[in-house]
């Protein structure tokens, strides 16, 4: 997990742009209470600091959808399938996104 200063930092962007995302729900963050700032996730990030095409399709269901971002971390973290310890996120990431994606619609 990233702070949104360290994003900005690390890719060279102005921070208020990166807010500005994360309001519009273009990219995935989790709230840090404790410290009091958004935190992204690496995952959702390519080589190239661009959203993966996976998660911004899964950001997008979730604008759709208003599903808030904690409800949405916690959906990610989900397990599936019968067997096995694999999540919604870890399908999301490894090549079953359409799995992924209604594994989410089904949950809400």
């Amino acid at each position: 997990m990233l702070s949104g200063s360290w994003l900005a930092a690390r890719d060279g962007l102005d921070p208020i742009w990166i807010e500005r995302r994360r309001r519009a729900g273009e990219l995935l963050a989790v709230r840090d209470t404790a410290r009091n700032e958004w935190r992204y996730p690496m995952w959702q990030f390519d080589d190239d600091g661009e959203v993966r095409p996976p998660v911004a399709k899964l950001l997008e269901l979730a604008r759709e959808k208003r599903i808030p971002p904690a409800r949405l971390g916690q959906l990610l973290e989900r397990k599936v399938g019968l067997v096995g310890g694999k999540t919604v996120r870890d399908l999301l990431m490894n090549g079953g996104s359409e799995h992924a994606l209604a594994e989410i619609r089904a949950a809400v």
